[in-house]
């Protein structure tokens, strides 16, 4: 009785892990000169604006794999800046949630394309999975020129697996 009840509650927290989700795209997303001051995530305590100084959305570490995700609720909202991993047909891009969506998430094109294998435009709106990730995730997932030079068990791509982990250790 109580194995059946530990396989439930692990299967639960399982499922809660990662969830089924609508991904659609906007182009404004895509416009590195436009302001934060439009989005949701700009000013206010919980705001991209206050927290990291970005005033643009080409500012933003990450850019342009930003877009509304539907946790964020509305202006200063806790969930700004929070990180996910998006995954469709077995390919994975990390995101940085800066606006608010009515559903799922709401991705810039060109990371919707990442995520589709440049089919953002003739799909529209996919169901993928997601999964909430550290900061690190989409800062090195989207940096591929700083990547791409770190070899392997060297002292910066230690660094930055040990950034990540500390990240994901004191939320």
């Amino acid at each position: 009785m109580k194995f059946s009840t530990a396989i439930s509650a692990a299967a639960l927290t399982f499922t809660s892990l990662t969830s089924a989700i609508t991904v659609s795209y906007d182009t404004g997303y895509d416009d590195a000169s436009r302001p934060l001051t439009s989005l949701a995530c700009s000013d206010g305590p919980n705001g991209l604006i206050t927290r990291y100084g970005w005033k643009t959305q080409g500012a933003i570490t990450g850019y342009p794999y930003i877009g509304g995700y539907m946790g964020v609720e509305g202006w200063n909202s806790a969930q700004c800046g929070t990180c996910y991993g998006v995954t469709f047909k077995g390919k994975t891009v990390y995101v940085l949630a800066v606006d608010y969506t009515r559903d799922g998430f709401n991705l810039a094109k060109a990371a919707m394309d990442e995520l589709t294998g440049n089919q953002a435009e003739f799909l529209g709106r996919v169901e993928a999975s997601y999964a909430k990730v550290g900061v690190a995730k989409v800062i090195l997932s989207t940096h591929s020129e700083i990547a791409s030079i770190l070899k392997p068990n060297s002292s910066w791509h230690i660094l930055f697996e040990l950034m990540n982990i500390v990240h994901e250790t004191t939320k």
